[in-house]
């Protein structure tokens, strides 16, 4: 396997670690019944978890090995309301990170299927900081009172709901 190939199966390790960050989150606000939280990390964990299998099917399409690295166990414990979506936001800024970094790699090594492959996931990587920036904003604002929380995510579509129009396919298809 060349550099770029290696990096997309490290970068499935990470789409999975963060799906598995996510569902520890959702946990975390599920067991305080705040549904609406938990059900936004829910979502996002499934979401991830996709991001993992379209780099799978690309690898599998470019005739590449695929290697489907082990993951550290999410953090669990939290201090309070905000310490999840802070940790979220950081993710997600880490991850865009690594995908910039395997762009530029596909550019250095010539692969302009790759590099365009990794397009749509710098736009989404986009739009993951901006919605996760925006509710930890709230989640700051309303910390004294999680319902406010709660409100704000029943009236407002936070995240993009998953893959949109031009999404890479995900192997095993959309589960």
């Amino acid at each position: 396997m060349g550099a770029f190939p290696d990096g997309l199966n490290e970068q499935v390790g990470y789409e999975f670690a963060a799906s598995q960050q996510y569902v520890a989150i959702a946990v975390h606000y599920d067991a305080q019944t705040l549904p609406r939280l938990a059900a936004h990390f829910y979502r996002q964990a499934v979401e991830e978890r996709n991001h993992a299998m379209m780099i799978v099917q690309y690898l599998l399409d470019a005739g590449e090995e695929v290697a489907i690295p082990g993951v550290e166990a999410p953090r669990t414990a939290f201090a309070d309301v905000v310490e999840p979506v802070r940790l979220a936001l950081e993710q997600e800024k880490r991850v865009t990170e690594q995908i910039s970094e395997l762009a530029q790699l596909a550019r250095t090594e010539g692969d302009l299927v790759g590099e365009q492959f990794l397009h749509w996931f710098l736009q989404e990587q986009r739009e993951e900081v901006s919605s996760m920036g925006a509710l930890l904003t709230v989640v700051e604002r309303s910390r004294d009172n999680v319902m406010l929380i709660e409100d704000y995510l029943a009236r407002e579509t936070v995240g993009d709901e998953g893959a949109g129009a031009g999404a890479p396919p995900a192997a095993g298809g959309a589960l």
